[in-house]
């Protein structure tokens, strides 16, 4: 874990949140930006280091969003700057299915070596994680000839036309927005906070795939996608044994088995990739956010014989697998390895399990607390109920930003509080966040 930061790991606030050059960068940017481009907190940043970002007035912000997962190993982490400068320096581009370079190569030999099963894997480099999501999509209908495709219900894929339509919830992603392709559907997910009491993750699995044989036909499915941990859809972990039943049976029918790791991938949730704490090994992995520590990179890996289905040509894109981004998830893998990041987001995990694991026994506003890593989610509801409280959701998360402290909104009814720190933050931070939520958290409970 680094031990010097080039920003005071520590919250300190200077004016109030939004700032007076916020205030004023936000006035010039409802000029210029197209409201669809919503902002949680209305907080310009200038710069960051480790778990702290600092506004254009100098405040100092914990944050506990990291761009929705992206900086995992800290912000503007120093080697990575370097690294992609150098890059930078050299090549910017040439487009790798025009005259490739060795960075490109480099990355998917690294993705073969870390993703899940002991199997021979190629991989290919895209831009985001929805481009991921998209190709994997193609490479799995390719490969099987089969037309439709399975995602979990509360899931989050993407935003692009085709993962919109694998992405469960209708506000805001998809308002509005279609009509968008056929033969994609969303099928029962195992949810234990929400699943009838006692639901076991085989039970569940067996829902799931009851499902799939009775709406679409498991001989017409070519893949079915799952988030081994569903971040936007609220932080949800199913119960043991569910990833493995849906494994076997997607082997078992000449499904491909597609683990999304967008959001939990790369060192996050205390292991490589998050489908690692299953028993479940899937056929392709999406990849994107952590994997260059703030550039734009992202990737599909998975069996080569699944991979290499697909006619040269037939996948690819202009600035996929760019000389720069690879160089920057060179060294995030390099400095990952080095620094003991995996175990560091073990430590973040107890760390929030000591911190906030008895919120739901405090306070009457908070349902459940769940996670893995540095992966947290807190769900929100009417007092003395389980019914979703978005409207408490958003008082926490504007107290939350007034005071310095950065953190998400997820879940289906937008009412689960989503925490995706980087792994080099301190307990002294979460404590401090921690406080600043409890403020809100008592009074939305008196």
């Amino acid at each position: 874990m680094p031990t010097s930061f080039s920003v005071p790991q520590e919250r300190k606030l200077v004016t109030e949140l939004p700032g007076p050059k916020s205030r004023e960068l936000h006035a010039r940017r409802r000029a210029a930006v197209s409201r669809g481009a919503g902002t949680l907190a209305d907080i310009y940043m200038d710069h960051g280091s480790g778990a702290i970002l600092v506004d254009v007035d100098g405040n100092q912000i914990i944050d506990l969003g990291c761009g929705i997962g992206v900086t995992t190993i800290g912000h503007a982490n120093a080697e990575v700057a370097a690294a992609a400068a150098e890059q930078a320096n050299k090549l910017t581009h040439t487009l790798f299915t025009v005259t490739p370079y060795e960075n490109y190569v480099r990355v998917a030999e690294k993705l073969a070596e870390i993703t899940p099963g002991d199997f021979e894997k190629h991989s290919i480099l895209v831009n985001s994680g929805a481009e991921a999501v998209e190709n994997a999509v193609k490479i799995a209908r390719r490969y099987t000839g089969r037309r439709a495709i399975a995602a979990l219900d509360h899931a989050f894929h993407g935003r692009t036309n085709l993962t919109m339509a694998m992405t469960y919830r209708p506000w805001p992603e998809r308002a509005g927005m279609g009509p968008f392709p056929g033969e994609i559907f969303s099928v029962p997910t195992s949810y234990p906070f929400r699943d009838p009491e006692g639901m076991t993750g085989v039970e569940a699995a067996e829902r799931t795939i009851d499902y799939i044989r009775t709406h679409i036909g498991a001989t017409e499915l070519a893949a079915l996608f799952v988030e081994p941990i569903q971040g936007d859809g609220g932080i949800v972990i199913p119960a043991e044994g569910y990833f493995e039943t849906l494994a076997d049976f997607c082997r078992e029918n000449g499904i491909v088995f597609v683990a999304d790791e967008i959001q939990a991938g790369i060192a996050r949730s205390g292991a490589w990739y998050s489908i690692e704490h299953t028993g479940a090994i899937p056929d392709l992995v999406t990849t994107a956010k952590g994997i260059a520590g703030g550039f734009p990179l992202a990737a599909v890996t998975g069996r080569a014989e699944i991979m290499d289905a697909v006619q040269p040509g037939g996948i690819g894109g202009t600035f996929g697998g760019n000389p720069v981004s690879t160089a920057a998830a060179l060294k995030v893998f390099e400095i990952i390895e080095r620094d003991g990041l995996i175990a560091e987001a073990q430590r973040v995990e107890r760390a929030f399990q000591a911190r906030i694991g008895d919120w739901a026994s405090k306070y009457s506003v908070v349902g459940e607390v769940r996670g893995r890593g540095a992966m947290f989610g807190a769900e929100i509801v009417l007092p003395g109920t389980t019914k979703p409280n978005p409207e408490g959701l958003r008082a926490i998360i504007d107290h939350a930003a007034a005071n310095g402290v950065i953190v998400l909104d997820a879940g289906s009814w937008d009412s689960v509080l989503r925490f995706l720190p980087s792994v080099v933050i301190s307990e002294e931070l979460i404590d401090d966040a921690a406080t600043v939520i409890e403020q809100k958290l008592a009074e939305l409970s008196a």
